[in-house]
């Protein structure tokens, strides 16, 4: 009931606008609560600290780096932070920590952050990257676009070679695309038809499926007249992918290891590998310097028309459906490639 003086309507104002701001500094995020197990829920948005910028996020790429925590390996505790293992965003600047130059609220962007299955999400203004206005409107999960970028520059490919490429997922197409480019002739070599068909829009001039292990290895003997390849890109991130690219590199070849190995320890024919003279290159980074070189080059490249990944982002989910995403990476039904979700 109202008093004389009003004092009751002014709490109840004052109340329903407390609410209201509460409301406006919050978001949505999606947190991991086991196995299998994603709930979205409201939280807080975060505030940038020094030297970082808050995001509010267009969307975010999913990792196959993903599934082992959402398979629920013992070693994974729940629940997750509030968009945990969310890192392949894009967005806009929403708002500045102390002591940020050179970046603005509303420039559009793609950044390397970590707790990107939410609305916003923080990120060191040193790995954040504006994006054109070429690119205007188009998805940027800049994070496995700037790998791409780094795995291609340490594999040294160059025009003449021949080089086998295990495994046409979103990096192996890529990768096929640039390797082509570079004047290589790219032998593709994946378990599904639709990603062989891929993998011959991408420019690859030879594509063998991956079902017999000594077959492959006889056919590349064949294509490559007993030589083998001069470089070998494992991008599947399994056993049998690792053993089977050990055997179709050349003598001093080139054998780049692209495919994310998180599962358990591996084998390596060591015999071989050191009989032929391989080098072995570990392609993934952890300078955040050198992911931001591979993001810049990947910006310059797509925002140019030199690479069009558009056709690769296969399917797009809102984020209270990130579990059906995470299910299609794993499961990977026919014409799947990449998922994105989307804000």
């Amino acid at each position: 009931m109202l008093n004389e003086s009003g004092t009751s309507s002014d709490i109840s104002t004052l109340s329903h606008k407390s609410d209201q701001a509460g409301a406006a500094q919050a978001m949505r995020a999606a947190i991991l609560t086991g196995p299998g197990q994603i709930e979205v829920r409201r939280v807080a948005r975060p505030e940038p600290g020094p030297g970082q910028v808050r995001l509010r996020l267009e969307g975010c790429g999913v990792c196959a780096s993903n599934l082992t925590p959402w398979a629920g390996p013992e070693w994974m505790q729940y629940p997750t932070e509030p968009g945990g293992l969310g890192h392949e965003a894009w967005g806009f600047v929403d708002a500045l920590g102390e002591g940020v130059d050179g970046l603005s609220v509303g420039d559009r962007v793609s950044a390397l952050s970590y707790k990107s299955y939410a609305e916003y999400d923080l990120a060191d203004a040193e790995a954040v990257v504006p994006l054109p206005k070429a690119l205007e409107g188009q998805p940027f999960p800049g994070e496995p676009l700037g790998c791409a970028m780094n795995i291609f520059r340490r594999s040294e490919i160059e025009a003449g070679q021949t080089v086998a490429i295990i495994g046409i997922g979103f990096l192996g197409a890529i990768l096929t695309k640039l390797a082509t480019d570079a004047g290589a002739r790219v032998i593709a070599i994946s378990r599904r038809p639709f990603s062989l068909d891929l993998a011959r829009r991408m420019g690859a001039a030879e594509t063998i499926p991956m079902d017999d292990h000594n077959g492959i290895i006889e056919k590349v003997k064949e294509l490559t007249a007993g030589t083998f390849c001069d470089r070998v890109i494992e991008a599947v991130g399994k056993q049998w992918p690792l053993d089977l690219a050990g055997e179709l590199t050349r003598e001093r070849g080139k054998l780049i290891v692209a495919g994310y190995h998180q599962d358990g320890p591996r084998q390596v024919n060591m015999w071989l590998w050191n009989w032929r003279g391989i080098d072995v290159i570990n392609a993934h980074e952890r300078d955040p310097k050198i992911y931001m070189q591979g993001l810049r080059e990947a910006v310059d490249a797509i925002a140019s028309g030199r690479l069009d990944p558009s056709f690769l982002y296969t399917h797009t989910y809102p984020l209270d459906r990130l579990d059906e995403a995470l299910d299609a990476t794993r499961d990977r039904p026919d014409g799947f490639l990449k998922a994105l979700v989307t804000y």
